[in-house]
């Protein structure tokens, strides 16, 4: 499943979809909270967000994962989850472990990433 969407858009979906989990509602303000980002930053990120379908921002604000949104989202999440818990497992420091499993998870191949997933679940 290869969906061209770049990194910034990627993180912005896993951030509403971690955020989802949290909160009743998500709102641009909670996410700009989330990462620090000024509030201009995430109305854009969240227009472009819209205009590919990967988002509903409702009238009150409140923005939902469309199917594609939540699908993109999901598989960051599950990589970034994996990945943490992988290099976590190889010794390397957690804060430092899910760092690197951010930048990761948006440039690892379908491939190499199933691979690890396999090789990590044999070795639990």
């Amino acid at each position: 499943m290869t969906m061209h969407i770049n990194e910034s858009a990627e993180n912005y979906l896993e951030t509403i979809l971690t955020l989802s989990k949290r909160l009743p509602v998500v709102r641009s303000v909670d996410i700009a909270n989330e990462l620090d980002f000024k509030k201009s930053s995430v109305s854009v990120a969240m227009k472009n967000l819209r205009e590919k379908e990967h988002i509903v921002v409702s009238r009150e604000g409140y923005i939902t994962l469309t199917e594609s949104g939540l699908a993109i989202a999901e598989m960051i999440f599950e990589r970034h989850e994996l990945l943490t818990t992988w290099l976590v497992r190889l010794g390397v420091d957690p804060q430092i472990a899910a760092e690197d499993a951010c930048r990761i998870e948006h440039v690892i191949s379908s491939e190499s990433f199933d691979a690890i997933k396999k090789h990590a679940h044999q070795s639990t």
